[in-house]
């Protein structure tokens, strides 16, 4: 079998190194001059999958296109698909939103089939490459695909496996820790698809929800922890749909079945109908990430039988019995902390006001040459309605505190808009630890909470009083412990491996 990736004739030889050089160039920087590479303060999810299996063919097309647009929010900057169809596969995949992507493709009646998988794709800085965009795809002797894999999500040992199938003559196109398991499924066919996926299953670590397909069949499977996460749904008895959230379902009128469970895979088999399940692991613990709930997860979305909204609203009338206050007006900081403010004015009393308007069309790709126009990007992401907020006490709510940077500086819009006290309020906790398990976050120097008290960080805001959502009530409002915790607590499912840098994180 032909292990050489085929996909791309070039590269460049240190491609990989990317993302280090991206974080050696920006290290000394301050704080200020930070602001200019990383403009919008937010952590950022990784990525969405989708995949959709039928025995008879669909319009794979069309309903690709609607799974990945329900997704969008997971990732803006590339998208892609792979079709199967009597037994061949064909991928496309490119830069941008996936309306955009799908206008782009001028033959739709290709991308027909009975089997698609498909992802869009966050990019993290200075990484982004067509190489690394997805799915991937493995070719055989023949220059023809027998494999596609799209991939949320984060290994761990990446490096180490990189460099073992490198010795053993695998040669790698791209910088993508997916493409480790890709190499990994596809070095062990001669297993079956199962026992591949399952041998695979035993030597990666960290965190990984993957949909793919052979010539034939289709698969999914979820890491031990269950970190990132992956439903299962079904369109008809012959038709089903795996998707990182609900609402992909939704988007393909396919009823939620479950959550594919940590340690499952997910597949088909010529010999049997429908969809098989086989457990690699028994004893395996759910731990999703908990920021899902807090604000990656859109709000119509259900991750393992929790809504995200109320978990949102819950958060926000927890939040008021753990910190009161005295006010006159409700805001949340959009669109993840208006359904914590309206569960804070539920609790309070205090009336919510949807009085922050947000810029629904502005982008991530500012180039910004100087600090005094780097200090106009909030007010075009987020502007008040300045007559009902004027005098008055707020009590604003956001979803978190990253860097520091937006909240100051949506506090001074606010200070400029003649706001007389402000009441600063987190439904996470403070956030003390990057992710090295498919979220893309700052280094421990630039999480303000990592480096200020909460005293330190008021002042730093300039707000009446500040207060974060503890751990102890996150873990009441999710109804259990075992999720992961590691951004709040430095306490991670999988062990946080000494060098990540070299490996595109979070595909």
């Amino acid at each position: 079998m032909d292990l050489e990736f085929q996909e791309y004739s070039t590269l460049p030889k240190y491609a990989f190194q990317n993302r280090y050089q991206e974080f050696e160039e920006t290290k000394h920087l301050s704080k200020e001059e930070k602001d200019e590479h990383y403009p919008f303060d937010k952590m950022e999810e990784e990525c969405g999958v989708f995949g959709l299996h039928s025995t008879e063919n669909q319009d794979t097309f069309s309903l690709s296109q609607f799974g990945l647009f329900a997704l969008q929010h997971r990732g803006q900057e590339a998208c892609g698909i792979a079709v199967g169809n009597n037994g061949k596969i064909l991928s496309v995949k490119d830069e941008g939103l996936v309306l955009d992507v799908f206008k782009s493709i001028e033959d739709p009646q290709q991308y027909m089939g009975s089997t698609v998988i498909g992802h869009t794709r966050y990019t993290t800085a200075g990484d982004k490459k067509k190489y690394n965009f997805q799915p991937f795809f493995a070719k055989n002797e023949y220059d023809q695909i027998i494999l596609s894999i799209a991939h949320n999500g984060n290994l761990t040992n990446a490096k180490q496996l990189r460099k073992e199938l490198e010795d053993e003559g695998v040669v790698f196109r791209a910088t993508s820790d997916t493409e480790v398991i890709l190499r990994l499924i596809q070095k062990n066919l001669d297993l079956g698809l199962r026992g591949a996926i399952k041998a695979t299953m035993e030597k990666i670590e960290g965190a990984y929800s993957v949909v793919g397909l052979t010539r034939n069949k289709f698969f999914a499977f979820r890491d031990f922890n269950g970190i990132r996460p992956l439903v299962l749904g079904a369109v008809d008895e012959n038709t089903f749909v795996v998707a990182s959230e609900s609402c992909a379902l939704d988007g393909v009128g396919a009823q939620y079945v479950r959550d594919v469970l940590p340690g499952e895979i997910i597949y088909t088999n010529d010999n049997e109908k429908g969809l098989q399940s086989y457990i690699v692991k028994d004893d395996c613990v759910n731990k999703i990430c908990a920021f899902e709930y807090i604000y990656f997860a859109r709000p119509d979305s259900t991750l393992e039988g929790i809504n995200v909204h109320e978990v949102r609203e819950k958060s926000g009338m927890k939040i008021w019995e753990q910190a009161p206050v005295d006010a006159d007006i409700v805001i949340g900081v959009p669109d993840s902390g208006v359904p914590a403010a309206i569960g804070f004015s539920k609790a309070s009393g205090i009336p919510f006001r949807p009085v922050l308007i947000k810029n629904r069309y502005i982008g991530r790709s500012f180039i910004i040459p100087s600090q005094e126009m780097r200090e106009h990007l909030v007010n075009l992401k987020l502007n008040p309605i300045v007559s009902e907020i004027k005098g008055k006490r707020v009590v604003i709510i956001d979803d978190s505190i990253v860097r520091g940077t937006t909240s100051k500086r949506l506090v001074k819009i606010l200070k400029n808009a003649g706001v007389k006290e402000i009441h600063f309020r987190s439904v996470s906790p403070p956030i003390i630890a990057p992710c090295f398990l498919g979220i893309d976050t700052p280094t421990k120097d630039d999480l303000i909470s990592a480096n200020m008290n909460k005293e330190e960080l008021r002042k730093y805001l300039d707000v009446d009083s500040l207060e974060f959502l503890t751990v102890d009530n996150l873990i009441n409002i999710l109804g259990s412990p075992n999720h992961c915790f590691g951004c709040f607590t430095e306490k991670y499912p999988v062990q946080n491996p000494d060098e990540l840098a070299f490996v595109d994180q979070g595909d």
